[in-house]
């Protein structure tokens, strides 16, 4: 199992490199990950956007245009994310990563039904992090669903305990979290948090454990849990966080990066291939983080086919 962003990388590097298309490829953070991501054999790069731009960064990066660079001009951020798109239709790349470009605009061409990614799965981003040495955690849904009802929560439950699985934890522990850690019927998150563990209960949700309400420090604290007197094999050793609503788990999610400096990683799971949304503002080394995870989660979904 995958414990750390170090062991991340090098899982990543096990396998042949992979193709990844970039929308709005125009901003040095972009670059410079794929520098990164060539130089340690993890992927090439199709780059979709300003060609002027992308040339400046791949000479400030000691590279250019090669078997492991290709560069696809476009006027706008709209027109790079067609491009990169297309390219994954035809075949040329298996990772979508986001440059310069808002997430809404690219994802609302990736949920195009004519010419996006669509999948028939509902899609919601993983927020995958590292607590230490030893231990990763996810959060979701922080990027794609505002609301979810009962049945998309669901749904984003089991896209992230496929990152779980893809990156060797056969059996992740999932908290439904809510601000307290009982069902009271004047917060709806805990009455959905507490039908969809009995769901797992009675194995109507498979691949993992899954537990809820649970207030976020007795789903990572084993001593918040034993003050509070929680018996669950979820609470305080929870993998996977999964927030009531688009604003708790973007603002969850984005604390971990201002406040405790930790290592990240995104990946929009559900469409044809992986997605990547870091933000614009993300530094290169978690632009690179997202490629080794995509690379890990594209292979997964590969060997799941076969």
């Amino acid at each position: 199992m995958i414990e750390n962003f170090e062991q991340l990388l090098k899982q990543a590097k096990n396998s042949k490199p992979i193709s990844v298309s970039i929308a709005a490829a125009n901003d040095s953070a972009s670059i410079g990950a794929v520098a990164e991501a060539i130089n340690l054999g993890l992927a090439t790069a199709i780059l979709c956007g300003d060609a002027e731009q992308i040339n400046q960064s791949l000479q400030a990066n000691d590279l250019s245009a090669s078997d492991s660079v290709q560069i696809l001009n476009a006027d706008t951020p709209e027109t790079a994310a067609d491009l990169a798109i297309e390219q994954i239709h035809k075949g040329n790349a298996h990772i979508l990563l986001k440059g310069q470009i808002k997430t809404a605009q690219l994802l609302k061409r990736v949920l195009d039904k004519e010419k996006g990614l669509r999948s028939g799965q509902l899609l919601s981003d993983v927020f995958l992090f590292e607590v230490s040495s030893s231990r990763t955690m996810m959060i979701t849904d922080g990027g794609v669903n505002l609301k979810p009802d009962l049945g998309q929560k669901i749904e984003i439950l089991k896209n992230a305990v496929q990152v779980g699985h893809a990156l060797g934890n056969s059996c992740p522990r999932v908290a439904l979290l809510s601000a307290i850690e009982v069902v009271n019927p004047d917060i709806p998150s805990t009455l959905e948090a507490a039908m969809i563990a009995k769901m797992n209960q009675r194995r109507q949700i498979k691949g993992c454990l899954v537990d809820g309400p649970l207030a976020l420090d007795n789903a990572v604290s084993l001593q918040a849990a034993e003050t509070k007197g929680i018996d669950s094999p979820v609470a305080g050793r929870a993998d996977i966080l999964v927030c009531p609503d688009i604003e708790s788990a973007n603002m969850l999610a984005k604390s971990t990066t201002y406040f405790a400096e930790l290592k990240l990683a995104h990946v929009i799971v559900g469409a044809k291939v992986p997605v990547l949304i870091p933000s614009r503002a993300d530094s290169s080394r978690s632009k690179l983080y997202s490629i080794a995870l995509g690379k890990l989660f594209s292979e997964y979904l590969q060997k799941e086919k076969n």
